[in-house]
């Protein structure tokens, strides 16, 4: 059981999918946000309630760009949005969890980019589930700043902001059972990944 986690910019979607290409069941608890918060369901009618109907579409979907402004700039918002979301997903991942166990699978990644602020906050998935190893895909701030701002077109300053909404990478990477470093080139990072997995698929036979 793997708990697979980073900050924004660090890369980490990039290796999970190599882990899921390698033979890893993984588990996107982003997927599953999208799943819970999907139109008609309870947890959107609960976000409306919340925060307003201005936060849903014309087609009764979740208007994720406002609401993401929204929880990025306002710390109480961001509670609130997790005090919906986060027991839902906690049951979904465990859920999936328990799917992949009952099939054998060798191994398990859970991708949960707030999992160390669960754990620290004693509270959802990092809190909760029974994680074998916590692995954190690093680069430094800077990096991360950089990737965001490339990737989303956002100001520096608006990146730096999305960068330490987070837990700093450094405390994340002080948490970890396992790192791996992805600030340099992505042929080292998957080098150090296969390293991690014949190690992990050798342990579990």
């Amino acid at each position: 059981m793997i708990g697979l986690t980073g900050g924004i910019g660090t890369g980490k979607s990039r290796v999970a999918d190599l882990l899921e290409s390698l033979g890893a069941a993984v588990v996107d608890s982003d997927l599953l946000v999208r799943e819970i918060q999907k139109a008609g369901s309870e947890a959107l009618r609960e976000i409306a309630e919340a925060f307003g109907e201005e936060y849903l579409l014309a087609s009764g979907e979740l208007d994720r760009a406002r609401l993401g402004k929204l929880v990025f700039e306002d710390p109480d918002a961001r509670r609130r949005l997790n005090d919906i979301i986060h027991p839902r997903v906690t049951r979904a991942l465990h859920d999936r969890m328990q799917a992949h166990r009952a099939a054998e699978a060798p191994v398990i990644v859970l991708d949960i980019p707030l999992l160390l602020e669960g754990r620290r906050a004693g509270r959802g998935a990092g809190a909760v589930l029974p994680f074998d190893q916590i692995v954190v895909i690093y680069a430094d701030e800077a990096t991360q700043v950089a990737r965001v701002i490339a990737r989303d077109g956002l100001s520096k300053e608006d990146a730096l902001a999305r960068v330490r909404s987070q837990l700093s990478i450094e405390e994340k990477r002080a948490m970890a059972d396992v790192v791996i470093d992805n600030g340099g080139s992505w042929e080292e990072t998957e080098a150090a990944v296969r390293e991690k997995w014949a190690e992990w698929t050798t342990s579990s036979e």
